[in-house]
């Protein structure tokens, strides 16, 4: 292994690969110039938990090997980042060599601190305490559901950022479609506290959702922060965030969602802002203050929803950005905030949000999304995972 690349790539999530797949298509004489650093050995389709939780997709569908992902051209460097040196152009990895960049791409992703709701590290996949955002545990969400007969079906949404902002509660209208359709609806109570000041940022689709949530009778409480689960007792303890008040809430399961930040090797560097997230420009992705950097995915600090969607319009952007400084040429490709967010509304219906920074809907499709659709649960369950692994994992879409 070399330890000097023209580009060097931070993360082979999503974003990294995209990033990668699209520079190595779009200049060729950047064979085995582009490393990308990242010491996982597997790599996740995460928006298919939401389906495998509800008991309509196989985990083992989310998952593939990551050397069979790095695209071809690319050195994959397997091992863990420990700090950044901007200033020297310099990445420190774990065992504090160090790889030097004359382009950096940060795309580290976005870290689950499962030790930030007391008790729920303990209590996962156990005791009725399920959540989607575990490879490891999804599995046991649908096993909760399937077998649930009766009581409080609680679902929660936390105090920070997350991925895939709508997954929270597509599980829940999930549970609740499946309640129904078992025929035991009448003695489920599905509750719903989020953190959030309503059920979505987007207007229209706020709308629509608040109609969904009417319908199926499940009782919205917001400003409501999970902090402890007691798991032998079923009670669960949320924050109010608008008084600071505590309120012990009873359930007989419950869907817990941790919370999120950025990863702490770039909270603790040169590169973060003050919340930990990579600082770049929220229109070319270019870093603030170090004009060779360049940040996306869920660990910048991007105004809009963390989502693969909103990653597949960064990626064209970074890439293009970073071939004109290159060239020396002006950069003239900017990201406006596009995100998605296919919300599930239970098994064959989907509300699919598409939006840009201004929280204003930014719809592909020729007719109205605030409405639901068999059409576009298929696009999400059938196509999106095909266009993930065969398109945008190959720099095509």
């Amino acid at each position: 292994m070399k330890n000097s690349y023209k580009v060097v790539i931070v993360g082979a999530g999503t974003a990294g690969i995209s990033v990668a797949a699209r520079l190595l298509r779009k200049s060729h004489h950047l064979t085995n110039e582009v490393a990308i650093i990242d010491p996982a050995q597997k790599h996740y389709y995460q928006p298919l938990w939401t389906l495998v939780g509800g008991g309509a997709a196989k985990k083992e569908d989310s998952e593939r090997d990551m050397e069979g992902l790095i695209p071809e051209g690319a050195v994959w460097i397997p091992q863990t980042v420990e700090n950044f040196d901007p200033d020297h152009n310099q990445v420190i990895l774990k065992d504090q060599t160090t790889v030097t960049y004359d382009y950096l791409v940060v795309a580290a992703g976005i870290e689950i601190d499962w030790d930030s709701i007391k008790g729920l590290k303990e209590a996962l996949g156990s005791k009725n305490v399920c959540s989607n955002y575990s490879f490891e545990h999804v599995q046991y969400t649908w096993e909760t559901i399937r077998n649930f007969t009766s009581g409080t079906a609680l679902f929660t949404h936390p105090n920070s950022p997350v991925k895939c902002g709508g997954a929270p509660q597509k599980i829940m209208y999930l549970a609740e479609d499946h309640f129904r359709k078992k025929g035991i609806r009448n003695n489920v109570n599905v509750i719903f506290r989020s953190a959030n000041p309503a059920i979505f940022d987007v207007l229209k689709y706020r709308n629509a959702l608040e109609k969904v949530v009417e319908r199926k009778e499940i009782e919205t409480h917001f400003r409501q922060d999970l902090i402890e689960i007691k798991a032998d007792e079923k009670i669960a303890v949320f924050e109010n965030l608008d008084t600071g008040g505590i309120e012990e809430v009873r359930y007989d399961m419950i869907h817990a969602v941790p919370h999120m930040k950025a990863p702490g090797f770039i909270a603790n560097s040169p590169l973060a802002d003050e919340n930990g997230w990579v600082d770049v420009d929220m229109h070319t992705l270019q870093h603030k203050k170090y004009d060779n950097v360049f940040g996306l995915g869920d660990n910048a600090n991007l105004p809009t929803s963390k989502t693969g969607a909103a990653i597949r319009q960064q990626a064209p952007v970074v890439v293009e950005n970073i071939v004109a400084n290159m060239r020396h040429q002006q950069m003239t490709h900017h990201y406006d905030g596009y995100s998605s967010c296919p919300i599930v509304t239970g098994y064959n219906k989907l509300i699919l949000a598409e939006f840009d920074y201004s929280k204003e809907p930014a719809e592909s499709m020729p007719f109205n999304q605030g409405v639901e659709r068999t059409s576009m649960y298929m696009l999400k369950k059938d196509l999106l995972p095909i266009m993930y692994w065969d398109g945008m994992l190959k720099g095509t879409m």
